[in-house]
């Protein structure tokens, strides 16, 4: 418009001087025709200028407006979205460089010339046709001079849009131009006048959209009750998906407040982050509740949900509401009772640890039928998944009931590491997942002391598990750049959560806990209600050692260990020298060596780490106090304490480092001689950490294929759930690789010699005469379930014809006598073992249990048959049903890959309905990896590899991080049957029967 206005005054003023030149000067008429043509002439010109002007002026305006279309070539090489943002801890915003006459909307980051102060917030909600409108007024102050508004927006329809200045000037800022540029869910406002730094400007919205099927923004669900469909409406914005709901400075680091208001029929209630303060009602039967202006917090933690629950509540002992709500069916019969009552235990516990008081006046829990995600932290509205917050003490299984747990010990400590600080970008995501992952183990034993989470069940959780993952050359470092949108989901993975987690635990034990209590205290103090990065937390551990004497730079230890991938293995050997020493050196560990010649680029690198190396020194009947070396060299020698021929070297004490131990030959054969005679002088988490490491070096090529099954040949003497646990996951590992092999015959009978002896002097859950479950000690009941389980998959024919036996006597009595806590294995043995109407009484019982724990069990169970014709019938019934939760979805078909039979139609099904797997779970990248991964590995014929190349090929997953990691695996599956395989049986067929 300022283009076209100036041609329209400059054409004016040439006509007048053109008619003013006529009236002063007489002609002739010779000089007249002269100066008639040169008018005509004169005038043609001035038109045609005005003509080339305009079109300038609209050729601009459509090219701004349209600009999505246009190449930005040379503004993706020179532009600001892969400079990275320092952001400093008080929360200031640094300014990046990103208009200086660019185009700011086409970066990945929002520019950084604004940043919002508070939104007021007013939705209504049409449950009848699922559909929202609002109005947001955006309180804002401009940090760097600017023309721009660019915030975010997705799948909204924008009506009015108002800027106003904090001037005294009455009425809205003029607006040149306004669009949206969906490669990046932005919109656009351009300004007439600049905004001026230092001063505060209002932006109001007004917008419409839909309430998607789809499970992120604001989305809906259903349930049914008394045979009516009632559905409910909830939101999911992390991480990116806030702008779906409503127009946003969608970033972590644009914290503000907020002040949401909820219209909607009186039939529904509606639940916010915070309280409601006011509620108004409408002659037409509709409401409004207003609710109570929130902390500084990311909008991702912003949350609201209208459903027509109902509750049950709690009041912990600092003060703070908690209230569950669920179904109301699910509240009356008491399924989130256990939920309820460990939160309240739980927010004291936090409370009590941090010294940091939780900040909020109530907390909602949330259970809903469908999310995409197990729970999600939302500051005072945290949302779960049923099958993660819903517990019946009658036919829940300890394992259910320990994992339900952990979710709610997960999400509560995200009031603090998440809602409370925040990290800066996502990068850094580990930093939340990383501690509430953690302190997942830490407040389950605050809970249940005797479940020893964090000493041992975190190790074969969350220890062995990413070690699996962070072993292969696909891996990447924790702390990950984020170049495109696409980058942001693929954060969100076991290496952030689990490695994060181990990383954090390995600290704290070299810190010391109080020490590393202390620290966390003044890391959560100084940045409260803001966001920080991981070197604001390296700082603050570093203060603290160094408050108490000890020099230790924990940036410089901790970069090793989170901008590299992957972690090391730390081979001990001992010297033939008489000093008593040994020679330490580490390398990185990787499953398929291979890699490091195939991809120089990457391998190139020194990989290296400084790493708190424990070591203790034993014998027959004696193990040393630990002792700790810092390795931080390749190769490094060391004097230990006195050492005889028959003295032995152990690593990593307690496996509380992230990394494997490997040993001289000799040295392995002295540790498997002291578990076989007396394991017990060995912790009984080294003695797990010494059967994942000896399975994994063997797997990787460190070790002969005899060493570990000789390891396991302790096992009957084993009196421990742990080390019994770790040797079930290896061996359930190495079983996926023989199952189709012809001699998979000699494996199975082998690990059945090791495994029997346990079996039978355990026995099976008993029951009192009255037909009620008798309950043994945690650890006892593990330790049974865990032979049992093993004893079925194996084949043993007593653990057949037990589960064969209570399956029947349920069908013949209707009345479900199998302990809960080997129900999974029982109905799975029995559906595989049994005829087609078992499984129709199982699919039967799943459709009439109202107990989501229940209902996931037998589920699973139907995967278990060997009816392919069964297989595929529930595997088409789990996607088209809304009977099955999408979470269920997902374990069907990897439940149904686990089964050798079902193997094949798994993999089938997943190419065949893969276009509608991903349009359904695309979004939710954690939920997609999960399947890719879950239905390729088990995959290892050069066949299957070659099908899995070319599905990758056609389908356009060429740049998904799940493929790559699929298809490392699976080459690495097909090498070690070219490798391994013969010598594997070779020991096998000459192993000794005992």
């Amino acid at each position: 418009m300022g283009i076209e206005d100036t041609g329209m005054r400059n054409g004016r003023a040439l006509s007048d001087q053109w008619a003013d030149s006529v009236v002063v000067r007489p002609r002739t008429t010779e000089q007249h025709i002269t100066v008639h043509k040169r008018l005509v002439l004169g005038f043609a010109i001035s038109i045609l200028t005005l003509i080339i002007v305009t079109a300038i002026a609209i050729t601009l305006s459509v090219s701004f407006e349209r600009c999505a279309a246009e190449s930005s070539g040379a503004l993706a090489a020179n532009g600001s979205s892969n400079s990275k943002w320092k952001q400093s801890r008080d929360g200031n915003i640094s300014h990046r460089d990103s208009e200086d006459g660019q185009q700011p909307w086409r970066h990945l980051r929002l520019p950084a010339t604004l940043r919002p102060r508070h939104y007021d917030l007013r939705l209504t909600v049409h449950m009848e046709n699922f559909s929202f409108s609002g109005e947001v007024n955006i309180e804002f102050e401009c940090v760097n001079s600017t023309k721009l508004i660019v915030l975010h927006s997705d799948r909204l329809e924008l009506d009015k849009v108002l800027v106003f200045s904090d001037s005294k000037k009455a009425g809205a800022m003029r607006i040149q131009r306004r669009f949206h540029y969906q490669p990046k869910q932005v919109y656009v406002i351009a300004l007439h006048r600049e905004m001026k730094p230092l001063r505060t400007y209002k932006i109001n919205i007004t917008f419409t959209a839909h309430i998607e099927h789809e499970l992120l923004g604001f989305f809906r669900s259903s349930y049914m009750l008394n045979g009516e469909r009632r559905f409910l409406a909830v939101t999911q914005f992390s991480p990116t998906h806030a702008r779906k709901a409503f127009p946003c400075f969608d970033e972590p680091i644009y914290k503000a407040t907020f002040r949401v208001s909820l219209k909607h029929e009186s039939s529904y209630q509606s639940l916010s982050n915070m309280p409601v303060e006011a509620t108004t009602s409408d002659e037409d039967g509709w409401v409004t509740n207003h609710f109570s202006r929130t902390p500084r917090m990311s909008t991702y933690y912003l949350a609201w949900a209208v459903c027509n629950f109902t509750y049950k509540e709690a009041v912990a002992d600092n003060g703070v509401l908690i209230r569950l709500y669920a179904r109301p069916d699910a509240i009356q019969s008491g399924s989130g009772d256990y939920a309820l009552r460990i939160t309240k235990r739980l927010l004291q516990f936090y409370q009590d640890y941090f010294k940091v008081k939780y900040s909020l006046p109530k907390l909602d829990l949330l259970a809903v039928p469908k999310h995409p995600y197990s729970a999600m932290e939302n500051w005072g509205l945290s949302v779960f998944v049923e099958q993660k917050i819903l517990l019946d003490p009658e036919v829940s299984s300890f394992s259910y009931q320990m994992e339900l747990t952990v979710v709610v010990v997960h999400e509560i400590c995200h009031q603090w590491f998440g809602d409370l600080v925040t990290p800066v970008w996502w990068e850094d995501v580990w930093l939340k997942e990383g501690f509430a992952h953690y302190f997942e183990y830490i407040g389950a034993d605050f809970l249940f002391p005797k479940w020893n989470m964090e000493k041992q069940r975190f190790l074969t959780d969350v220890l062995h598990e990413v070690m699996l993952l962070d072993g292969l050359a696909s891996s990447h470092p924790i702390s990950q750049q984020v170049f495109e949108a696409t980058d942001i989901d693929r954060v969100f993975d076991w290496i952030a959560y689990k490695k994060g987690a181990a990383l954090i635990r390995m600290l704290a034990n070299v810190m010391g806990q109080t020490l590393f209590q202390r620290a966390l205290n003044d890391y959560l103090m100084t940045h409260m209600y803001g966001n920080a990065a991981r070197d604001d937390l390296w700082n603050k551990l570093s203060e603290a050692m160094q408050r108490e004497g000890k020099d230790i730079n924990i940036t410089q230890v901790m970069d090793r260990w989170t901008l590299q991938m992957g972690y090391p293995v730390v081979t001990i050997s001992k010297n033939d020298s008489l000093d008593n020493s040994i020679t330490i050196s580490q390398e990185h560990f990787v499953y398929d060596t291979d890699a490091k010649i195939q991809n120089p680029e990457l391998f190139n690198k020194s990989f290296q780490w400084q790493i708190p190396l424990t070591l203790a020194v034993g014998n027959a009947s004696h193990i040393s106090t630990e002792t700790i070396i810092w390795v931080t060299n390749k190769s490094e020698a060391h004097r230990v304490g006195h050492m005889v021929g028959e003295t032995w070297l152990l690593g990593n004490i307690n496996q509380t480092g992230y990394f494997r131990v490997n040993y001289d030959l000799h040295n392995w054969k002295l540790l498997i001689q002291q578990l076989m005679s007396n394991p017990t002088i060995i912790s009984v988490g080294n003695r797990a950490g010494l059967i994942d490491d000896v399975f994994n070096l063997a797997r990787a090529g460190y070790l002969p294929q005899n060493v570990p099954l000789q390891m396991i040949s302790y096992l009957s003497q084993e009196p421990e759930f742990l080390p019994w646990h770790a040797a079930s996951r290896a061996l359930y590992q190495l079983d996926k690789l023989l199952d189709r092999t012809l001699d998979h015959s000699l494996f199975s009978d082998y690990v059945l010699r090791q495994v029997e002896p346990k079996y039978h002097k355990l026995g099976w859950p008993a029951t009192s005469p009255d037909g009620s479950f008798m309950h043994s000690a945690y650890q006892t009941e593990e330790l049974q379930r865990e032979v049992i389980m093993l004893a079925c998959s194996f084949g043993n024919k007593h653990c057949h014809r037990q589960a064969v036996s209570l399956i029947s006597d349920w069908i013949s009595s209707n009345k479900n006598r199998i302990p809960p806590n080997v129900r999974d294995i029982v109905y799975c043995t029995g559906v595989s073992l049994m005829d087609e109407d078992v499984w129709e009484f199982i699919w039967m019982k799943f459709h009439s249990s109202t107990a989501v724990s229940e209902k996931k069990v037998l589920l699973e169970a139907l995967t278990c048959s060997d009816n392919i014709f069964l297989l595929n019938r529930l595997l088409n019934l789990s996607l088209t049903s809304d009977l099955v939760p999408d979470q269920d979805v997902i374990d069907v078909i990897i439940h149904v890959a686990r089964n050798p039979l079902g193997r094949h139609l798994a993999w089938r099904y997943f190419r065949e309905k893969w276009d509608i797997l991903n349009s359904r779970y695309g979004e939710a990248l954690f939920m997609n990896s999960k399947l890719i991964s879950g239905v390729t590995e088990f995959l290892n014929t050069e066949a299957e590899l070659n099908e899995l190349k070319e599905f990758i090929l056609t389908s356009g997953g060429e740049s998904a991080p799940a493929f790559a990691r699929a298809v490392e695996i699976v080459q690495a599956n097909v090498k070690w049957h070219i490798l391994f395989q013969e010598q594997f049986y070779q020991w096998l067929r000459k192993a000794p029967d005992g």
